[in-house]
């Protein structure tokens, strides 16, 4: 018996002009002048996420329709990868040109959740830019990726506050993408596709030959 195909439902395409005007396109920096680029995008049914050249996180809230903004401090540099996740409790990934990866920790209005906004930071370890972020399930465990083949392991405590941070793997290329699931890494680069068993520290590639 043929399976009943599920209804195609259309969709039209519409701007976010109430997000996108709720982010400046420049911003005066002494007597210059910069303009503001959008470069990293993730959503959820929360929230909608965007990194900016300027080092600025823009949070929308979906549910409130507001705005928030969340920065590193420090130098001002280009975000190139964000990652929600909604767990326990609402979390978002940011990394940067110069490797810098943060956590922040969202305040929840919802009883036992955060009340408070925290951040956590993976140090030290990546020096390139970040080209990728994978989250467990739980927001327990991070993987971040960088444009030098690093990949980096960061074990979060959320009630603790504790941020632990490793080198789990080095490959010759660029990390392209980074998935997480039942202690299994799916890692893309530019060269191969591979599973990094996390337990036993083992790698199975995908295929025999190496991307042209």
């Amino acid at each position: 018996m043929a399976s009943v195909a599920s209804p195609v439902i259309f969709k039209e395409f519409c701007p976010l002009y109430y997000l996108l005007n709720a982010i400046p396109t420049k911003i005066q920096k002494g007597f210059r002048s910069i303009l503001v680029y959008l470069t990293a995008l993730d959503t959820n049914g929360d929230y909608i996420a965007v990194g900016s050249s300027i080092g600025m996180l823009y949070l929308y809230c979906r549910h409130l329709n507001q705005m928030k903004k969340y920065n590193f401090e420090g130098k001002c540099e280009s975000i190139t990868f964000v990652k929600l996740l909604s767990c326990f409790d609402d979390l978002v990934a940011v990394g940067t040109a110069s490797g810098r990866v943060a956590v922040f920790q969202l305040v929840s209005s919802l009883p036992g959740r955060n009340k408070q906004l925290r951040r956590f930071d993976v140090a030290g370890i990546h020096r390139s830019s970040i080209t990728a972020l994978a989250w467990s399930p739980n927001g327990m465990k991070l993987f971040s990726g960088d444009d030098k083949g690093k990949i980096v392991y960061s074990a979060l405590d959320l009630d603790q506050g504790i941020c632990n941070s490793s080198l789990v793997l080095e490959e010759p290329s660029s990390i392209v993408q980074l998935d997480y699931n039942q202690k299994v890494l799916l890692v893309s680069t530019v060269q191969r596709t591979l599973l990094f068993y996390t337990e036993e520290k083992s790698v199975k590639q995908v295929g025999t030959q190496p991307r042209k």
